[in-house]
């Protein structure tokens, strides 16, 4: 009997990063100074982490 396969989770899609205004495009999310552009910082409650390298600002 085969096992039964999970549903892989699906996260936000990539366009949930950005603002588009006319012909502008800003990002809504702060970019890890170690890692460099690309890799988005996650925005909890108390701090900003990265979650590749760890890097993490807390919020006053």
């Amino acid at each position: 009997m085969a096992a039964a396969k999970k549903a892989a989770a699906k996260g936000p899609r990539r366009s949930a990063f950005f603002k588009v205004e006319g012909n502008n495009v800003t990002p809504t999310k702060k970019y890890c100074p170690r890692c460099g552009p690309g890799v988005v910082m996650a925005d909890h409650k108390d701090r900003i982490a990265c979650g590749k390298c760890g890097y993490t600002e807390f919020k006053k």
